[in-house]
């Protein structure tokens, strides 16, 4: 078993990035779509930037947890476990912009080099970004430019692409480097491989055997190593990822409840709507609406 993260390559969580062919993700959300105020951990080749407007919002990033108070944000490096969540169950509103690489081009040259160095595994897991150091500081204020010109009807996806990639070199220059220790671990590695196989396959069928054999474990090592490293149950997890992804779709697209559920590994729309409600408190056409008017409202 390879324990490298290279070995990833692009299987990870699936952005649903704001244009075509052009892999920036740039959305404002809160605590409160999540099922108990938490995201589904997840690991992608972007790195990610966070930026909190309202309230406060714990970070889990490759087993530690930071607290990211009110006006700050964190910077999440390139393929890292992470999510956001409140322990004592208060929302929180926020930014993401996520990177991806594949913006560089796919060419070879120095720009490529210099992200493979600085966002690589032996680089630092995340920064947290205060308002009382100049270049963090920096960062936190170009994220709300960067949301109003992909939000905006004249949206110029130069001046996104330079936005962007001005956020990546300014947080460049001060990230440290890490032992990547996490990289190394085998059990470590399995779990990356067990919730990639959920990411991939959550639109199907899935068994807790089909999940202990992505990651080359028995049953209950699978069980343990999602109680050891995610904190819940692999069945808990494929179900609030399930559930995250149904709210995207929800939020981001206008399909019917019944193909959103049908996208989402759900057998039916009732058993959908039984389960998020059961998860949210409310059930997905009420969610629908109220994102719609909450999206409404911020713009």
């Amino acid at each position: 078993m390879h324990s490298k993260l290279e070995v990833y390559s692009d299987l990870s969580e699936r952005l649903n990035y704001n244009m075509p062919n052009f892999q920036l993700y740039v959305r404002q959300g809160t605590l409160r779509q999540f099922d108990k105020y938490a995201a589904a951990c997840h690991w992608h080749p972007d790195i990610e930037f966070i930026l909190v407007l309202e309230g406060t919002i714990d970070f889990f990033v490759n087993g530690k947890t930071v607290h990211v108070g009110n006006g700050n944000g964190i910077f999440v490096n390139s393929k890292r476990l992470h999510y956001g969540f409140s322990s004592d169950m208060t929302d929180c509103s926020y930014i993401v912009v996520a990177v991806h690489p594949s913006l560089l081009g796919r060419e070879p040259w120095a720009g490529k080099e210099y992200w493979d160095e600085k966002f690589g595994k032996n680089s630092a897991d995340y920064v947290l970004l205060t308002d009382t150091i100049n270049w963090q500081r920096e960062i936190l204020f170009s994220i709300p430019p960067i949301y109003n010109e992909m939000h905006s009807s004249t949206r110029n996806p130069l001046r996104l692409l330079s936005q962007a990639m001005s956020l990546c070199a300014s947080v460049g220059d001060y990230l440290s480097t890490s032992s990547g220790h996490m990289t190394d671990d085998p059990f470590w590695a399995a779990a990356w491989k067990m919730t990639d196989f959920i990411h991939q396959h959550y639109e199907n069928k899935i068994t807790l055997e089909e999940i202990a054999a992505a990651g080359s474990v028995c049953r209950s090592r699978c069980c343990d190593l999602f109680s050891s490293y995610l904190g819940q149950t692999p069945n808990a997890y494929l179900t609030r990822y399930r559930i995250q992804k149904s709210c995207e779709m929800l939020q981001e697209t206008d399909r019917t409840i019944s193909e959103i559920a049908m996208s989402c590994g759900f057998q039916s729309s009732s058993y959908f709507s039984y389960v998020f409600r059961k998860e949210l408190g409310l059930t997905p056409q009420n969610y629908r609406k109220q994102s719609f008017k909450e999206n409404r409202n911020a713009r």
